[in-house]
């Protein structure tokens, strides 16, 4: 199975980097081959043209951003959501990995 990517954005991919430190504690415990990357909201198009990602989760201060990417992503089944604010709170990178599973699962 080819690796997948996990693209996590906020307003300056700063406040998703302890997520994505969380995350890639949790994909190692359970062996996974998935990337998480954390990236700013202005960044996502450069980060698309330069890899492709299997599903894209938005801080949920940048819940608004969803109109934005929803449009260019979901048609290329690739899901665009937004984290809740118990586990973007909680910094809860297991249940956000679960979560991401479960939306790459669904869009294939």
């Amino acid at each position: 199975m080819a690796k997948q990517t996990i693209v996590l954005v906020c307003s300056a991919g700063m406040s998703t980097s302890l997520l994505v430190l969380n995350m890639e504690r949790a994909i190692e415990a359970r062996g996974l081959d998935i990337d998480v990357f954390a990236i700013s909201g202005s960044d996502v198009a450069d980060f698309l043209e330069k890899r492709p990602i299997n599903v894209m989760l938005l801080g949920p201060q940048v819940r608004f951003m969803k109109r934005q990417f929803g449009p260019i992503l979901e048609p290329r089944g690739i899901p665009v959501e937004v984290i809740t604010m118990k586990d973007y709170g909680l910094m809860d990178g297991e249940s956000v990995l679960i979560w991401a599973e479960e939306l790459m699962k669904s869009a294939n």
